[in-house]
């Protein structure tokens, strides 16, 4: 691959370690120590203040602003507002003075720095020793986590140790909503109302657009009494207070926060105010080390149910687990009524919106994880089905047309040409609700709001195709693929097979609930007014859907016409280069065979059992050769398939830029907030990949390999209630149910029963790099 990792941090397998300052890679370092628990997420800025480069990020699921998008030349159909989510309070804020020396880290003298994110209890620390002008050492530690078990709860402990001196540290912690929303070079708060009661601390603000409003307040815990100062300005609230030191003595500060979020603007300032209060009372009558406990135990609980371990690889079991870990905490199903942003809670930049992987990446990793949050991701969609509906309509068309961004249903992409021609985020969610039906049988889900979205979507592919006049097959002209480097194109093949399939498992859903459910179906093709000779039509459609391929080599043709256009070698391109987008041409990129990410190569993995080794191979050996992996979603596809086709170096290769894509930087853009959405592949790399787990059979099948490199590995996955355990190594592969009833399960093509006894098949060595 034409990109090269960058690598800083320790590496150690429940440990992310800064050792020193990286000043040069601050931004990085303050995405990479993120934290977050669906609910809220803050970046790991340096909490005191800090003057060197840095993006002090704060940010609430769901609570966004809004602008025009402006178009030099707007046509019909074009999105005209975008949404994002905007940088919130500073909740953290803190400012530390000794003889009125203000503390900052780009300017103070430091030793001894280290952070460090423990993905064991879900904990960020920062200790260093400050070297005041006048010669004190005062050796600092801060502490923070986002409570995983109360959602809006974030807590803060700050350890003050001197080390040659006793003496007075002044010290002022606050709410800020000053913070400037770095992608728009400004402020986007008004604060309402602000006050203090019984030592709690709270100030309520709204956007101003949107009108969506954060109450965040806090109070201050130590055993050391403090004389505190209330301090206000317009878009602060805080304290100053002096703190006593002893020679070698450590005292600490706990501030515990609680946030709350409103997003209704019907709702009146002081109903929102009162909710914040109450809950605020409620919180906060906990201590730091009681909430630190639950939120702990969160983590405990779910490393020694579903881990992933590496036994010989230390780097890449740091970076999955790293995956899993930003997984969790960017959604673990707390709200249907939020979703998975690009980056997570983690930067600002792809806006917060949620994207087409949600459904094609991060999906599986939910059902095997937590079939709730997969419900919920689904349930997402339902919700913001009327502004599909209204998005096909702009865009001349009926049916559900799901937007390519979106925070609440409506198309917010500004990039014409990606939000009005990638027509096939509408066939993912399809997709997604037949992995969900496939895989956890919710037939509830099904027969409500999975059968009235996937009605709407198949209206709308009946309506945006056309009929060939050579060839009378059904297909699609004028879009954009997965692949995204090549604009208005025909008859993508990954979008006419995805198009094909939602066409096909609509009526098979339909046909399952005139027997199962029939009043159910007549109530939702009432609802959307569905007529009689619509399933027919699709059937027509699907039957006659354009598939292109060389029918002598068997590779598929990404899209008509693509085999003619002139080669560009991958390897020729420097890695300087990268990320293309900011050193190219636009136009530059659309003239080559070029590709940016799994176009093709996605349908062999989701849809295994359909095509045949030879033509996995045929077609895998065409498009990665071709293909630039400027997506993060890219390393993970093709060390699945690579694993599979028994290409092993390739496998490890891939999977190692997948496990560490944000850890090492490859894409160079950490600094703007972690790949979330890609984690989920690396997630699936392990277990789909090395594993050789594939999910649309039957029954689950499994056909591992192993890195040479490695000793061993394993994962977990919880199906149908019971959690499966696999174990592979050089001689055998053993399977048992950790919970739960026996599993059916293919080994190697072979059924068999696992329970928690346990069993053991022999390795093929084929199967061992």
């Amino acid at each position: 691959m034409p990109k090269v990792a960058t690598r800083y941090l320790e590496v150690d397998p429940w440990v992310i370690k800064e050792k020193g300052f990286h000043p040069k890679r601050s931004r990085v370092s303050e995405s990479v120590f993120s934290l977050a628990n669906e609910y809220m997420g803050v970046r790991g800025y340096p909490e005191e203040g800090y003057s060197g480069n840095s993006l002090r990020g704060s940010f609430f699921n769901g609570i966004f602003e809004e602008k025009t998008i402006t178009h030099a030349a707007a046509f019909k159909g074009m999105a005209t507002r975008k949404t994002f989510t905007v940088n919130s309070v500073d909740w953290l804020y803190t400012r530390i003075k000794i003889d009125g020396e203000q503390l900052d880290i780009s300017k103070s003298r430091i030793t001894d720095f280290v952070r460090q994110l423990d993905m064991r209890t879900g904990t960020l620390t920062r200790e260093f020793v400050w070297h005041t002008a006048k010669g004190k050492k005062l050796r600092l530690t801060f502490l923070r986590f986002v409570s995983m078990k109360t959602p809006n709860l974030g807590s803060q402990r700050i350890t003050f140790k001197p080390l040659n001196f006793s003496g007075t540290v002044k010290v002022c912690s606050g709410l800020d909503f000053s913070t400037i929303h770095k992608q728009e070079h400004r402020n986007m708060w008004l604060a309402l109302q602000k006050g203090e009661k019984n030592g709690i601390y709270s100030i309520l603000a709204e956007t101003e657009k949107t009108k969506q409003r954060v109450f965040s307040s806090f109070c201050l815990k130590s055993e050391q009494k403090l004389n505190t100062k209330l301090i206000e300005q317009d878009k602060f609230i805080g304290v100053d207070y002096s703190i006593k030191l002893i020679n070698s003595k450590a005292v600490s500060i706990d501030k515990l926060v609680v946030n709350h979020t409103d997003k209704d603007d019907k709702h009146p300032t002081a109903k929102v105010w009162s909710k914040g209060i109450e809950l605020a009372k409620k919180i906060t009558t906990q201590s730091f080390d009681d909430a630190l406990t639950r939120h702990s135990a969160f983590w405990a609980d779910i490393w020694d149910t579903l881990d992933i371990t590496i036994e010989g690889d230390s780097a890449n079991q740091q970076g999955v687990r790293f995956c899993i870990f930003q997984l969790h905490q960017t959604y673990h199903g707390l709200d249907p009524k939020l979703n998975i942003g690009a980056k997570g809670l983690t930067g600002e930049a792809y806006d917060g919106c949620a994207w087409w992987d949600t459904e094609t990446y991060c999906l599986p990793f939910y059902i095997f994880n937590n079939p709730k949050a997969a419900r919920n991701l689904l349930s997402f969609r339902h919700k913001t089905l009327p502004g599909a509906v209204k998005r096909a309509k702009e865009l001349d068309c009926v049916g559900a047309r799901y937007p390519m961004t979106t925070h609440d249903g409506s198309e917010t992409c500004g990039v014409w040409q990606h939000g009005d021609l990638e027509i096939h985020v509408s066939a993912a969610i399809a997709f997604g609700i037949w992995q969900y039906d496939h895989l956890c049988q919710d037939k509830n889900f099904l027969y409500t709001k999975g059968i009235e979205m996937l009605l709407q979507i198949s209206r709308y592919y009946a309506s945006r195709g056309g009929w060939s006049p050579l060839t009378g097959e059904y297909g699609f002209w004028g879009i954009m693929g997965a692949d995204e480097f090549h604009m208005m194109v025909h008859n993508n093949c990954y979008t006419n097979v995805m198009a094909k399939k939602s066409f096909e498992f609509t009526l098979k859903v339909m046909d399952e609930m005139k027997t199962a459910a029939p009043e159910l179906l007549r109530k939702v093709s009432k609802k959307i007014a569905l007529k009689p000779d619509e399933p027919k039509d699709w059937t027509n459609k699907a039957q006659k859907m354009r598939i292109p391929q060389d029918k002598k080599t068997g590779v598929f043709e990404q899209h008509d016409g693509y085999f003619d256009l002139p080669h560009l070698a991958i390897k020729s391109i420097p890695p300087t280069d990268f990320p293309l987008y900011d050193n190219w041409a636009y136009i530059r990129i659309f003239r080559y065979d070029m590709i940016k990410q799994p176009d093709v190569l996605l349908l062999p993995f989701f849809f295994s059992e359909q095509y045949s080794d030879e033509i996995k191979k045929v077609n895998y050996e065409y498009y990665e050769s071709r293909c630039s992996h400027e997506s993060s979603l890219s390393p993970s596809v093709h060390s699945i398939l690579a694993s599979e086709l028994g290409m092993h170096d390739k496998a490890y290769e891939y999977s190692l830029h997948a496990a560490r894509l944000d850890l090492d930087d490859y894409n160079r853009n950490t600094c703007e907030g972690l790949h979330t959405t890609s984690m989920a592949g690396a997630w699936l790399n392990m277990v789909y990949g090395f594993g050789g787990m594939r999910t649309d059979g039957e029954v689950l099948a499994f056909k591992p390999s192993l890195p040479k490199k490695w000793k061993s590995f394993s994962f977990r996955v919880l199906y149908k209630g019971s959690i499966l355990k696999l174990v592979v190594d050089k001689n055998k592969v053993s399977l048992c149910t950790m919970r739960g009833e026996p599993i059916i399960v293919k080994i190697f093509g072979k059924k068999i029963k696992v329970n928690d006894k346990g069993v053991e098949i022999p390795m093929p060595s084929n199967r061992c790099s």
